[in-house]
């Protein structure tokens, strides 16, 4: 690709992305929910509760310690070919090195690929077949993981749906995870379906087989808040402005639009995994 067709790539999905400033204002809801806002943790302090790996967030300086005793070997990296390779991807101009390094949801024994995401974003919705394609096919030693944004009172609603899907689909009360996670989007951009009160949000769940009784359970359990407050601090420390962006082992931030497209993101993404098994 010339640099004067990638300006004119670059240019042109710049619209490519929903951004912090462009989300829709607070929905009303009705008076039975109380979505609880995002608190930025800068601290997380561990509690006998929150003892599902979910929850785990780690800190780069020890991340790094277990790293170097243990280095992560991806199958798909040639490591005597690797080191001298060229890049197709610049820093500074395809992705963003985070500086300081930031914590990752899980632990250190794989190389982390988050997405931040909204169910109300558009672009998050094309991404989706392109994002999940990639995850099936993914290195065994990378681990993928989604942090809704939590940028208004509707996202953070749109937050709890994630989470309580994710934790139903954990203990086997929600049977098709990755099915329910596409009807929100389809519900939102295809069937107008806003998703604004939790007795609507409630019917969704129990079309895909959730009892009432687990919704009522987990919806506005301990983990579930506790995943949006360290998830809107995850937001915060990546300097997420829009979605969707993806952040690798919390160290490289980038987008469709920084990369060039919705193919070269997935291109861009397995590059920086293989820079990261290499350090």
């Amino acid at each position: 690709m010339t640099k004067h067709f990638f300006w004119i790539a670059a240019l042109l999905l710049t619209v490519a992305a929903c951004s912090k400033e462009e989300q829709p204002a607070p929905v009303a809801q009705d008076a039975a929910v109380e979505a609880p806002a995002p608190e930025p943790v800068t601290e997380p302090v561990a509690t006998e509760e929150a003892t599902t790996e979910t929850l785990e967030i780690v800190e780069e300086s020890a991340a790094e310690e277990e790293a170097e005793d243990e280095p992560i070997v991806l199958a798909v990296a040639d490591t005597a070919d690797a080191s001298a390779r060229e890049w197709k991807y610049q820093e500074g101009k395809h992705y963003f090195r985070l500086v300081p390094t930031q914590p990752t949801v899980g632990g250190a024994d794989k190389i982390e690929v988050a997405e931040s995401f909204m169910y109300s974003c558009p672009h998050c919705f094309t991404l989706e077949p392109y994002i999940n394609k990639w995850a099936a096919e993914k290195d065994p030693a990378v681990r993928f993981v989604r942090i809704p944004a939590t940028w208004n009172q509707a996202a953070v609603l749109h937050a709890q749906i994630y989470y309580t899907q994710d934790i139903l689909g954990r203990n086997g009360a929600l049977k098709d995870p990755d099915a329910f996670h596409l009807a929100v989007f389809t519900e939102f951009h295809q069937r107008g379906n806003r998703l604004t009160s939790e007795t609507v949000i409630k019917r969704l769940f129990m079309r895909y087989g959730v009892s009432e009784d687990d919704f009522n359970k987990t919806w506005n359990s301990f983990e579930v808040n506790t995943r949006l407050r360290l998830g809107g601090d995850l937001v915060r420390r990546y300097g997420i402005a829009a979605v969707p962006t993806i952040v690798v082992n919390g160290k490289y931030r980038t987008s469709a639009s920084d990369a060039g497209g919705y193919d070269q993101l997935i291109e861009l993404i397995d590059e920086l995994t293989v820079r990261e098994g290499l350090r």
